[in-house]
């Protein structure tokens, strides 16, 4: 038997629960992949999201957009733009998002907010390591593109600033 035929048979084994649990696991998280390895066999577990700019408040679960390919062409539009906007302020890291130094504390900014370079705007949690994100320009903030405890990933649009 050559090794591909073995690691083919290993796919064929492995257990569709697993597969289905691991799944269900990204959505209940929110994280964007998952892997994992048993007795030599690595599974890993990836689904592709579209970065929304700004929810409303009755939106639906974020699972929602995914299945819906309407939706999801609407909400990933703003997030496209934020990309390009030259004051655009991008997370340095993946954690989560909170724009108050505790909770029941007022925001650090709010649309409309006016800044200085180097003052605090938001934080963002990495590995229980609060990462204070300074404002890389003094202007006005013109949009927070994030809520407060929402996950975010490396290199995502949190706020316009000009």
């Amino acid at each position: 038997m050559t090794p591909e035929s073995k690691d083919h048979k290993k796919l064929e084994s492995v257990d569709e629960d697993l597969i289905r649990g691991l799944a269900n696991l990204l959505n209940d998280t929110g994280l964007t992949e998952i892997e994992i390895e048993q007795k030599g066999l690595r599974v890993r577990v990836a689904r592709n999201i579209s970065t929304v700019a700004a929810m409303p408040a009755f939106a639906a679960p974020a699972a929602a957009p995914l299945a819906s390919a309407p939706v999801a062409a609407v909400a990933a539009s703003p997030a496209k733009d934020a990309d390009s906007h030259p004051g655009t302020v991008k997370s340095p890291m993946v954690g989560t998002a909170y724009r108050a130094p505790e909770p029941g504390a007022p925001s650090f900014v709010e649309v409309g907010s006016t800044v200085k370079q180097g003052q605090t705007i938001l934080i963002v949690e990495a590995m229980k390591t609060m990462n204070h994100i300074p404002a890389p320009r003094p202007g006005t903030v013109k949009a927070i593109l994030v809520e407060n405890g929402q996950p975010v990933e490396y290199g995502e649009p949190l706020m316009i600033i000009e």
